[in-house]
């Protein structure tokens, strides 16, 4: 019988972090999921809907905060807000799986809808529908380029 002790940790669940690499040292922000980009796109403006916790980390999944004289000399400014809005824009985003599976299911069936509106069947002259060029497309096992859009993987 086995003995399960609770852990002092709290786990990170619903948390996307947005990674800065500056002069050497590594900042990290814990933002809520599927706010981000709309941050950047300036459709969400408030930092309070975006942000989980309001403070720069070296790494949010050990909870280690950065040091404040290290940040504020990379950075130049002395107000945590600037350096957070800094991290926000130029930071790299790290998806969680969910959204990478999201984000890769909506690009199959972009492309296969594009193909759809392009091909036509000899025998019929009727378009394939989607998801007769969806099922196609993985009976092939055609692999899509996250970083490419659509039309380009088409093309």
């Amino acid at each position: 019988m086995a003995l399960f002790t609770p852990t002092n940790q709290k786990r990170l669940t619903n948390v996307s972090v947005v990674r800065l690499k500056k002069g050497g040292s590594r900042y990290e922000l814990a933002c809520y999921p599927n706010k981000v980009q709309p941050w950047r796109d300036k459709l969400e403006t408030n930092l309070n809907e975006v942000l989980q916790a309001h403070c720069v980390f070296t790494n949010v999944s050990k909870g280690q905060f950065a040091n404040k004289k290290e940040m504020f000399a990379h950075f130049r400014t002395e107000d945590e807000r600037e350096i957070i809005k800094s991290i926000l824009e130029h930071g790299e985003l790290q998806l969680t799986e969910k959204e990478r599976l999201v984000g890769q299911q909506a690009l199959f069936r972009d492309v296969a809808k594009i193909v759809s509106e392009r091909c036509v069947n000899p025998e019929n002259n009727r378009a394939y529908t989607v998801t007769m060029v969806e099922k196609m497309m993985k009976d092939c096992h055609i692999s899509l380029k996250a970083n490419k859009s659509a039309k380009q993987h088409v093309s």
